[in-house]
């Protein structure tokens, strides 16, 4: 059987291909894999067709726009494909906006004139947690790696398993609200919710195995959730907090909770959260140190998460009418 020459066109696959000992299979990317490093001097397959650099509130109207005239949020690039000449596609069927889908890779695929053996596309589609160890299975298992795949879920599980029992002494579990966008908002949902669980807190938006839902300043008002914490999709830390005045400079900010006892956090959601695969241990380590503090050595502090500083959020309040 030939070496494998795998494409990934969405981050979490390209980690976990990378995962399960095949990153030196890998001879393409998507323009959002960056993990492992390495990966970055592959060619990039794909590109957004919207600014990723304007705000929020652009970007979203943009992906709407797009949506109401049918068209992709991706362009996948056919010549760059067929340079490549790749064994495996590895592509998902979760979210057409979050990521290249399999209807993208399609219709690049139709583009392909004269290519001998067509790859073979592998689709994934993590809902929750337990979607995500099936989809390790089927990269594993489309590469004649199964019992490395399952040897990985296994590693996983238990350490999230070790993340749970370590909780399990804390003296509450606290509440939580995870916002996956902020202008306009959305609340996190998918495999969010069973991670707070884990890491020993009580989500009160979103629900687990479900798409993320749109949120109002009602029901995030309502819920006043101990913590909350910001993990929008595609968004570092430092793109988090730019994006920060529509949320901070709402009138009804300094009435939740969490701002008034500073327990407000920004994550890196690129990084992890949004990416459903092996780094979600860390991502649900994240949110285990933000709950619970000094029960962790915070390792991930600075890189996976920041506090929000209380001076910031009470000079939005005070310059409020």
């Amino acid at each position: 059987m030939p070496e494998p020459r795998i494409v990934s066109l969405i981050a979490s696959a390209t980690e976990i291909v990378a995962a399960l000992g095949f990153g030196h299979h890998l001879v393409g990317r998507s323009h959002e894999c960056d993990f492992p490093p390495e990966v970055l001097a592959l060619p990039a397959c794909s590109e957004p067709k919207i600014d990723i650099h304007a705000t929020s509130r652009q970007i979203d109207e943009r992906v709407k726009s797009l949506a109401r005239e049918a068209v992709s949020v991706y362009r996948v690039f056919p010549d760059v494909l067929k340079r490549l000449n790749p064994t495996h596609i590895v592509t998902q069927t979760q979210c057409e906006v979050c990521a290249v889908s399999l209807k993208d890779v399609e219709r690049a695929m139709a583009d392909m004139i004269g290519v001998e053996c067509p790859p073979q596309i592998v689709s994934l589609a993590p809902m929750g947690l337990a979607d995500v160890w099936t989809d390790i299975r089927t990269v594993g298992r489309s590469l004649n790696a199964a019992d490395r795949a399952e040897s990985l879920v296994d590693r996983l599980r238990k350490e999230l398993d070790a993340i749970g029992t370590q909780v399990a002494s804390a003296r509450s579990r606290p509440s939580i609200a995870c916002i996956e966008w902020i202008d306009p908002l959305m609340s996190a949902g998918n495999w969010v919710p069973e991670m707070v669980e884990i890491a020993g807190g009580r989500n009160l938006l979103g629900a687990a195995g479900k798409h993320s839902p749109w949120l109002d300043w009602d029901e995030l008002i309502a819920c006043d959730a101990d913590v909350i914490a910001l993990m929008p999709c595609g968004f570092d830390i430092a793109r988090t907090r730019q994006e920060l005045p529509p949320l901070v400079g709402n009138p009804r900010w300094h009435q939740l909770r969490a701002v008034r006892e500073g327990r407000v956090y920004l994550t890196d959601g690129n990084q992890f959260f949004n990416r459903p695969g092996p780094r979600l241990i860390e991502s649900t380590r994240i949110l285990a140190e933000i709950l619970h503090p000094g029960l962790f050595d915070n390792s991930l502090e600075g890189t996976g998460w920041v506090q929000l500083e209380r001076t910031l959020t009470r000079s939005h309040a005070t310059t409020m009418p």
